[in-house]
Order: C-alpha cells, then sequence, then structure tokens
C-alpha cells in the first residue's frame, strides 16, 4: 500500500510521520534538522505497545479502601460508566469537602501540541468547575524561578532567554560552565524544535577560538571536540568555588568597582563575606578547595582569566535541583557582575545551555503557539515539589517566598499527562502519601507507574491520533500536527472527556467556548499570526500553514544580549527589582528571616553532601541526569531506550577507585541503597569521572518490590533522592543531594516487571485494535 507522511512534532523534534494500512511504520526527521534525535525512532512502537490502554479501568479494590499498590488487578468498563464516575466524585468531594479538596496534578511534559497539551486541559476543566489546589514552580528549575526575580527582576533568562549564540561567537572569549554542556540533553526542549543546533553552535565557538571550562563530577559533560579545561568538582560545591572566585578578583583587585557602583546593590554585604568579617573565614581559593576538591592555584588562575577576557558564566538547570540550590544561581550572577560583562555582548551569565535545546538561539521575540488557563476560583496551589508534604501533612503549616501557607486536606487527585513516580523524590515516601485520598482519577495512554497507582484510569490518544499545533518560544518554526491514525481501540483525546465531563457537570460551553478541535487549532495559529502582526511580521493564513506543515519565523534583525539597554541607562531601563538594580543583597529576602537563604550568595553545606558526616556512612554521592534514549521517562519501554540500559536495568556509572574495592566490575547487577530505599541497576565502571560520585540516568519507570526490604528492581534512582525543599524561599526540588552505598548483587535477579501491563477484567471488545500482535481482549488475563 501507499505511504502517506503526515507532519506533526514531539518535544525531542519535528517529523513526518510514515503511515501504512492504518499503522505508523516510521517517523521521518524534519527536513531543516541536520541532526534528529534518534528517540523519534521510538515512536511508532510505542505508538502500538502492547502497553496501551485499550479502555477505561477501574482498580479492583478501590470502593473497599484496599491500599494502592501499583499491582493491582483492573476491571474495564465502558466510557459512560467511566465518566459517570468520574463526574459523581467530583461532585461528591466539592460538595463535602469544597473546592480545596481536588488537587489538579498533571505536571509532565505531555504534548508538544498546545491544544492537547494534558495540563492546560486538566487546569481548564478543573478551573471552569469551580477551581482546586494547583501547583506552581517546575521541578525543571524551581528555585531560579523564585529567587531571580529577587535579584535580577524576572526569571526569563532561566526559560532560555539570554544572550544569543551570534554575540557569543563574536565576542566571547572565555565560556566558564558550571554542570557542563551535555549534548544528549540538547535533543529536547518543551513544545519540540525544527532544528538541534547546540553541536554546531560549539563547533562555532570552538573555531572562533572560545575557550571552554567545564566544571562537572563528570568528563563527558562536556563533548570531546570542545577539547575543554575539566575541572571535576564534588557535587553540590559549586557556590564555594564561585565564592572563592570572587574573593580572588576581590582581594586582587581584578574586579569592575565601577559597574558594581552603578548597576548593583548589595556588594558591600557581600564583600564582608568575603573576607569573613562576621565568621572571621574568609572564602579563600584555600578555603574552597577543601570543600569542593578542586587546587587552589587553578582556583585563582581561572579567576584571573575570567577577569582578563570578555567571559560567559553559564550554569545548568541541574545546579539548583540540589539542597540549597538557590545559592550557585546567585553566586553566579554576583561573580559575572563583579567581572563587570553583564549587558555586552557576549559577556555576563546564562543557565541552561547544557540543559535542553534551544537556549541562546536567534529568535525574533514572537509569541509562540499557546492555550491560557482560566483563573482559579479556589486561589489555592502548593509549590510542585511539595505533593508528598501536602499528602502527608494535611492543615500542615509551610513557607513559601514571604508567604505561610498551609496544606490542604486532599480526597481526590487528578492527574493527565504526567508520571510523578518518576519526577518526583523518595519514590518510597511518594507511595505512602499517595494512599491518603480518596480517589485518583488518571488520563494515560500508556500502563506507566502513575496509571497502576490510580483507582480510575481513562485512555488518552498519543499526538499522532490527533491534530493540534505546537511550537516553542525558544525554536524558530510554528508546526501544524497532523492526525496520522485513527485513536486505536478505545482511546480518546483528552480535550474529547473533558468536554463530556464537562457536559455532565453542566459547564460544556463554557470548556469547549463552542470550538472543535480544528477551530482551536485555528484559533490557536491564529494568535500567533495576529501577534506576529502586531510586529510587522506577517505569516501565512491557517489554511495554507496548515497545508505546509509549518511555518519558519524571521531571524532577529540584531543580535539578542541579556540587559543590554539596562547596561545602556539603568535610570531608563531599570531592572524590576526594588532597588531597580541587580541586587547581589536582597533586603527583601532579609526580611524573611530564613536561615536557609540568607539575603545574599553563601556556603551552606547542603544536608547530605560527601563533606558531611552522613558520608561516614554513605560515602557515595548519586547525581542522576537526563537519558540519552528517552524524554524523562517517556518512551522507556521502547528499543531506543532499552539499548541503552544492560540487563534490562538502568547503568550506574562508577569511578575504578570506587568500583575495585567493592569487587565490582562493568556489566555487574549492583544494589544502590541508603536509608529511603534501594534500587538494582547495572554497574558501568569508568575513569571519567571523579571518584566518589555514582552516575544514573533517570526515568526508568518505576518497578517496586513485592515486599518490603526489598529493591526497587528496574533502577529507577527516585528511590534513593531526598525529599526536602530547597530552602523555604523557593520549596524547589532537592533531587541531586542524596548520599548512596553500593553493593554486589549476588542473589537471583528479579524479573523487571515495570513494562508488563497489569491484570485485567475485560469486557466484549468493542474495537478489535491489537498493540504490537498482543491482543488486550483476553477474559481474565494476567499479565503479571
Amino acid at each position: 500500500m501507499t505511504i502517506a507522511r503526515t507532519p506533526s512534532l514531539a518535544h525531542w523534534g519535528a517529523f513526518n510521520a510514515l503511515v501504512e494500512n492504518g499503522r505508523v511504520i516510521g517517523c521521518e526527521p524534519f527536513v531543516r534538522d541536520a541532526l534528529p534525535s534518534p528517540m523519534l525512532a521510538a515512536m511508532p512502537e510505542m505508538v502500538h505497545s502492547p502497553l496501551r490502554i485499550a479502555r477505561p479501568a477501574i482498580r479492583e479494590g478501590w470502593r473497599e479502601g484496599r491500599p494502592r499498590s501499583g499491582a493491582d488487578r483492573f476491571r474495564e468498563v465502558s466510557w459512560d460508566e467511566a465518566l459517570d464516575l468520574v463526574a459523581g466524585e467530583l461532585t461528591r468531594v466539592r460538595g463535602t469537602y469544597g473546592d480545596t479538596a481536588i488537587f489538579g496534578g498533571s505536571y509532565g511534559w505531555s504534548s508538544a501540541g498546545r491544544l492537547h497539551h494534558a495540563r492546560t486541559l486538566v487546569r481548564r476543566f478543573l478551573f471552569l468547575g469551580g477551581g482546586c489546589v494547583d501547583q506552581i514552580g517546575n521541578y525543571s528549575w524551581g528555585a531560579a524561578q523564585f529567587l531571580l526575580p529577587h535579584v535580577i527582576g524576572t526569571y526569563q533568562p532561566v526559560t532560555g532567554r539570554v544572550t544569543d549564540w551570534n554575540s557569543v561567537v563574536k565576542h566571547t572569549r572565555l565560556v566558564i560552565a558550571f554542570g557542563g554542556l551535555r549534548l544528549e540533553n540538547s535533543q529536547v526542549t518543551s513544545g519540540g524544535s525544527g532544528s538541534h543546533v547546540l553541536e554546531s553552535w560549539l563547533g562555532r565557538a570552538k573555531a572562533a577560538g572560545i575557550e571552554f571550562v567545564v566544571i562537572s563530577p563528570s568528563r563527558s559533560d562536556a563533548p570531546g571536540f570542545l577539547n575543554a579545561q575539566w575541572l571535576a568538582i564534588r557535587p553540590n560545591t559549586d557556590t564555594a568555588l564561585m565564592l572563592a572566585l570572587a574573593h580572588t578578583l576581590l582581594v586582587e583587585q581584578r574586579h569592575d568597582a565601577a559597574f558594581l557602583d552603578r548597576y548593583c546593590t548589595g556588594f558591600e554585604t557581600l564583600r564582608s563575606y568575603l573576607l569573613g568579617a562576621d565568621d572571621s573565614t574568609p572564602k579563600d581559593a584555600d578555603w574552597a578547595s577543601a570543600i569542593c576538591g578542586i587546587d587552589a592555584d587553578n582556583i585563582r588562575n581561572l579567576a584571573r582569566r575570567a577577569a582578563n577576557t570578555r567571559s560567559l558564566i553559564t550554569c545548568t538547570w541541574s545546579l539548583q535541583r540540589a539542597h540549597h540550590g538557590e545559592q550557585p544561581y546567585w553566586a553566579a550572577i554576583a561573580l559575572a557582575a563583579m567581572i563587570g560583562g553583564i549587558g555586552l555582548p557576549g559577556g555576563g551569565f546564562a543557565f541552561g545551555h547544557g540543559s535542553l535545546s534551544g537556549v541562546g538561539v536567534p529568535r525574533a521575540d514572537l509569541p509562540g503557539p499557546e492555550v491560557s488557563a482560566p483563573p482559579n476560583p479556589a486561589r489555592s496551589a502548593i509549590p510542585v515539589a511539595r505533593i508528598a508534604d501536602m499528602l502527608l501533612a494535611p492543615n500542615g503549616v509551610y513557607e513559601f517566598n514571604g508567604r505561610r501557607g498551609i496544606y490542604p486536606d486532599i480526597h481526590l487527585v487528578y492527574w493527565a499527562g504526567g508520571n510523578p513516580f518518576h519526577h518526583h523524590q523518595d519514590l518510597n515516601r511518594l507511595r505512602k502519601a499517595w494512599q491518603k485520598p480518596d480517589t485518583i482519577i488518571v488520563h494515560d495512554s500508556w500502563w506507566t507507574p502513575t496509571a497502576r497507582h490510580a483507582d480510575i484510569v481513562l485512555p488518552a490518544t498519543t499526538s499522532l491520533e490527533r491534530s493540534d499545533v505546537g511550537g516553542s518560544s525558544r525554536d524558530r518554526y510554528v508546526f501544524a500536527m497532523h492526525r496520522a491514525i485513527a485513536p486505536l481501540a478505545d482511546a480518546r483525546h483528552d480535550f474529547e472527556i473533558f468536554r463530556d465531563l464537562a457536559c455532565r457537570l453542566g459547564y460544556e460551553d463554557a470548556f469547549t467556548e463552542g470550538r472543535d478541535e480544528m477551530a482551536w487549532c485555528r484559533s490557536i495559529y491564529e494568535r500567533v499570526r495576529s501577534g506576529s502582526a502586531n510586529q510587522n511580521v506577517a505569516l501565512p493564513d491557517f489554511d495554507t500553514f496548515w497545508a505546509d506543515g509549518f511555518v519558519e519565523l524571521p531571524l532577529p534583525d540584531e543580535d539578542f544580549v541579556l540587559f543590554d539597554d539596562f547596561r545602556r541607562d539603568p535610570q531608563l531601563h531599570p531592572l524590576k527589582t526594588p532597588s531597580g538594580k541587580i541586587e547581589i543583597a536582597s533586603q527583601t529576602i532579609a526580611d524573611f528571616g530564613y536561615a536557609d537563604c540568607p539575603p545574599h550568595p553563601a556556603w551552606l553545606p547542603p544536608a547530605e553532601w560527601l563533606g558531611s558526616a552522613t558520608a561516614e556512612r554513605w560515602p557515595l554521592h548519586l547525581i542522576t541526569h537526563q537519558p540519552a534514549g528517552r524524554l524523562h521517562s517517556q518512551m522507556d519501554p521502547a528499543s531506543v531506550s532499552r539499548g541503552h540500559k544492560l540487563h534490562g536495568r538502568e547503568r550506574i556509572r562508577l569511578h575504578p577507585q570506587d568500583a575495585d574495592p567493592r569487587g565490582i566490575k562493568t556489566g555487574d547487577v549492583v544494589r544502590v541503597f541508603n536509608d529511603r530505599g534501594a534500587c538494582l541497576a547495572a554497574a558501568q565502571v569508568e575513569a571519567a569521572m571523579r571518584p566518589r560520585v555514582a552516575i544514573m540516568a533517570t526515568g526508568a519507570w518505576f518497578d517496586p518490590a513485592l515486599a518490603d526490604g526489598e529493591p526497587e528492581r528496574h533502577g529507577n534512582p527516585n528511590v534513593l533522592t531526598l525529599d526536602i525543599g530547597t530552602s523555604r524561599l523557593t520549596q524547589g526540588p532537592s533531587a541531586l543531594s542524596a548520599l548512596v552505598e553500593v553493593e554486589r548483587w549476588d542473589a537471583a535477579l528479579p524479573a523487571v516487571e515495570a513494562w508488563s501491563p497489569p491484570r485485567l477484567v475485560t469486557q466484549t471488545a468493542t474495537n478489535d485494535e491489537t498493540f504490537n500482535g498482543l491482543s488486550q481482549l483476553t477474559i481474565g488475563t494476567d499479565n503479571r
């Protein structure tokens, strides 16, 4: 038969879906993408995976209050029965306990399309129905989001709006990359991209003579062609190194006093701290060397290099996903201010270059596709990473960004488009918290760990079974996402599910605004087109855009330099801080009185790090990174992700100095453990990393042990991570502050069950669709 090509988009790139006889058989990369992501190859098998949820399902034991185990049996039901149950539960909980007894979850990347973006839809649905408890912030850069407005008046730089690569290539002479410049991370960006260009820009930067210094526990956090100087830092100690660099600039009078005087406030406070005026401890290179493990002379020499040339300081998002994660970002800004390059071409600071695609890519400041959520009548929200705290301690008090909140008493969780059993920390604690609600409702396309821990599961289509409009504010393209195939089995679009629920609850018209799927697609694009026209940029009409499959936005007229207008005239273009300047010390934060977040950059030892007493018992620092073969936990069961595993389990990288005394060699299965939990992983021994560090990828589908005391079987590192806020200021996640021990696993290997569907009691089939040739229609099938 003829192969049809339909344009579409994923967070890992644009492509044409290749469809034959109603089946996706391949994904052809967008013609303008020179370095497409290998993850595209995983999409056909995930669309037709035997893990697809075929029909609505109800967990057996839900009505009786049986604990959610993740191994429960489900009973398949009709859509009418499922939707009636959901509408009834929402009505019961609102009527009995109020709107703030409902938690609108759905944190997660979900679809690159803006109409079918699950988090937007679930918030729209719940807000229009009376409101719910929402989430604020994110797991990616939650600490930065609430710190940066106090320091520079905006958090936009952490979203990717930093001095662009054109300016860097022309003017920068030295890039100091805290956390690295890992190319694998540049495969993805929220909303997707038409072209993966980080490697190209780094190559141009190197050809232009720019020198790179990469500060990371792993040498692989920078591509080899950069020939970067590698400083193998002890995890979670970047702040100490930055303070020592600042101290060297200060005592050697290499700092830009004129810049600090005109554009900053609070430097005298930092000066006193650097010199040790209050604690008799100068924050010099020798002091920092004992903390971060980098030679003191290397620290002093790096400070001198940075001061003597046009330097750019860039930090990965991972730096602020640790206990006291606010401090390295604040210290980086203070260091850049002392060097004096902020607002100059190629100078200053940046965030995220080693974290995702599109950071610093030249792009005109035009709107991207989006759908906004209506106001939340409940006016209730918690910091996103405090979900387990909320569930475990209803009516408990917490502090956040200068205010005191009270955790609501949640009776119903509604989750769509995310996997908290991937992205949250201390999963054993989350499992305990997950028992608290009366009812948990989940939309998903696959039997993920979150779906298996739900009470009512509604099967959602994938992006290839619906139409949408997608794009990213970090990318120069907007994409038409054509439906490639009909919905499989009884799956429905999230939009349709919420529309039918809103109909039952009496507000369908408010939810749909009178638009069907294609009318919404047209509306989303027309907003982009109208916003561009307001800036004298003409885009084609919707019908032309839809037929072509994409539209390319124009290049900007000039290079973008972060804060260049502020640099030119700080009175005419003040920052949105209380002083209008860069706040190296913040009186606002001082007034909060948080001991865990002082009013200036400071070294605060994390709860767990290699310099703590805890390291005597747990001698290895576990750090985690984004996987090369999947986005977070998305597409973990596919062959691309499986190809990065060993013995069907996630790998853990260990230095020979740590592996050899433990009798561990590459290929051995090991137990990774601490007081919070344990998991099995496959060892990979390599020397290109700092000793006493263990490195794992995140996102292996959570596969809890069947008996207490046994390890998680698949290699999900979040059974080991610490579930505390970065500080009372931002309450971000502290995933990268975790100490562990590792030992060889010599017992029989338990089977990995993460990719086995749950036991299903099925109804008579209404659609004979099969997934990968494995029928989902067998009565009473036990798939475990």
